[in-house]
């Protein structure tokens, strides 16, 4: 007994100091990233050349500000049909109606639309998801904008099980979008909301920072990475660097163990069964324990 709790205790002063070592690490990443973004994506243009995208239907989440809302706009502006999936509906017309008038003489008017979604309610989530399936329409590209700060951006890791990759015909990308100024700040600790007041120089603005989102959406070798990247071994997703370039994952990346736990994890918060994805690629119905009230 003696024996098995030094054992526990040794093991968990050993995660405490993996996570002190994470912590540094994904705080190194950040002040890597703020000084010598700017430097690494140079060969840039500002914005992002797109090529016609009149054939894709995007959905966008958290389009009515910052990188989601560039992102929104730019796709629309190349030609897509995008749904703008957001909480505020009325700022979300607000928005279309002054694209629409600032871009009145260019072309075609866009094909933008508003969906009320909110991300912190999954019965919203459910409700969204029926509304669009009775449309029976195709959706190309799902933009997840998440307005968070994330630290160690350069560590995805796989949260989707290998299934889902190579045997549906879903490419999943994770992205860094750098440094960039936009209303997620309010978030952050104070002495580095400060930072960011007193060096915008070296801050990206939401224009520049939406080009890693739009290079992976639109990009057409996207696709061949990644399926080259669907092996058996150490399956993971692509990852789009600030400087729309592939950019090697770190090891926790290639975790299956913690990949698994994330996995689970997920299921149980969004009230579906595990086996559920072999499920819906089996064309078998399944049922979330959210949304299934009436209102």
């Amino acid at each position: 007994m003696k024996m098995s709790s030094e054992a526990s205790s040794l093991t968990k002063k050993k995660k405490q100091g993996l996570g002190w070592i994470e912590s540094i690490k994904g705080w190194s990443c950040v002040f890597h990233e703020f000084l010598f973004q700017r430097f690494t994506a140079s060969h840039l243009q500002n914005p992002l050349p797109l090529p016609s995208l009149n054939h894709l239907t995007c959905i966008v989440t958290g389009s009515t500000s910052g990188i989601g809302r560039e992102t929104a706009r730019q796709l629309a502006e190349a030609g897509a049909h995008v749904v703008m999936a957001v909480r505020n509906t009325k700022a979300a017309h607000e928005l279309i109606q002054q694209w629409q008038k600032d871009w009145s003489g260019k072309g075609l008017p866009l094909n933008l639309e508003a969906m009320e979604l909110d991300l912190l309610s999954l019965d919203s989530v459910v409700r969204f998801c029926n509304v669009w399936n009775v449309r029976l329409s195709p959706l190309h590209v799902l933009i997840n904008n998440a307005g968070i700060f994330a630290m160690g951006v350069y560590k995805p890791r796989r949260i989707c099980r290998q299934q889902a990759c190579t045997e549906t015909r879903i490419s999943v990308v994770c992205l860094s979008p750098g440094i960039v100024l936009t209303n997620v700040a309010r978030d952050l600790p104070r002495y580095v909301q400060v930072q960011y007041a007193l060096i915008p120089y070296f801050i990206f603005s939401p224009q520049e920072g939406c080009r890693s989102t739009l290079f992976s959406a639109t990009d057409s070798q996207i696709p061949e990475h990644c399926e080259m990247l669907k092996t058996n071994d150490k399956p993971i997703c692509t990852f789009i660097s600030q400087n729309c370039k592939h950019t090697k994952p770190s090891e926790e990346a290639h975790n299956i163990e913690t990949a698994n736990r994330v996995w689970e994890k997920t299921m149980e918060l969004i009230g579906l069964p595990l086996d559920a994805l072999e499920k819906l690629i089996e064309g078998q119905e399944v049922q979330c324990r959210y949304g299934t009230h009436q209102e």
